[in-house]
């Protein structure tokens, strides 16, 4: 018996992974977070599946619905938002389970980020603009940030900043980011991304926060920074010039 965390994607029921498909069709018990899971998702799962929404339940009633099923030697399909490498809280629950001796796995998912630079249109790394991406959040109910782990830290990078679980705070993001980026620097809001009622607000730090509020939008966004939004006169990357060495040039010798 295994307990398998998968990562449900961003909403689409469509981008799930093949993988995470497969798994969710062959495993009797299907815990899931019905607040941000599509019900879509869940027709891959048998049809006489134990189909358990976990919004409501603490990590305590999680857990033991996940020893209930190992002793009854039944696979678990556990359904996280997005990807599980981060903000996914799976660390805990692993941790438990493994101190119980039940094994785990994971299967990775479209995370939230990817899902919104699509809906953008963008690549978030530019040549000579921007070359990496900050994923971070700001402090709230669920934990603090820790110490050296500031936002005008990254921002002082220049980097794409991919701030999640953070709108309720954008006022407050860009007064802290107006010194680094400027006024004028290029943002977004993407809304419950690839799900069918998905919204983009699109502006610059100087007015960005007041359109996000007249929407009445207070969850489920992520909150994109940085020149690579709106890039115009940059360089192309060196990858394709003709002048570049690449190591493989194709299925000569083979």
């Amino acid at each position: 018996m295994t307990v398998h965390f998968i990562g449900a994607g961003p909403g689409a029921a469509d981008l799930l992974t093949l993988r995470g498909r497969d798994i969710l069709a062959r495993c009797p018990v299907c815990l899931y977070a019905g607040s941000i899971i599509p019900r879509e998702m869940l027709t891959h799962c048998p049809p006489d599946a134990r189909l358990v929404d976990t919004a409501p339940m603490t990590l305590d009633e999680i857990e033991a619905e996940c020893v209930t099923a190992h002793a009854a030697g039944q696979d678990v399909a556990r359904l996280h938002s997005g990807d599980l490498s981060i903000y996914s809280a799976i660390a805990e629950q692993k941790r438990r389970l493994e101190a119980r001796g039940i094994p785990v796995s994971l299967t990775p998912g479209v995370p939230a980020f990817a899902a919104a630079a699509a809906l953008l249109g963008r690549e978030l790394t530019v040549p000579a603009l921007a070359q990496s991406v900050v994923l971070t959040r700001m402090p709230g109910r669920a934990s603090p940030m820790p110490e050296g782990e500031k936002l005008a830290s990254f921002a002082a990078t220049g980097a794409t900043l991919a701030i999640h679980l953070a709108v309720p705070q954008l006022a407050r993001i860009v007064e802290e980011l107006l010194p680094f980026y400027g006024a004028d620097c290029p943002v977004a809001v993407v809304v419950r991304a690839s799900w069918p009622d998905e919204q983009v607000f699109r502006g610059r730090l100087a007015d960005i926060a007041p359109q996000v509020a007249a929407a009445g939008v207070e969850r489920t966004a992520l909150i994109l920074v940085g020149p690579a939004l709106a890039p115009e006169d940059f360089r192309e990357s060196a990858l394709y010039a003709p002048d570049y060495q690449r190591r493989f040039k194709g299925r000569e010798g083979l």
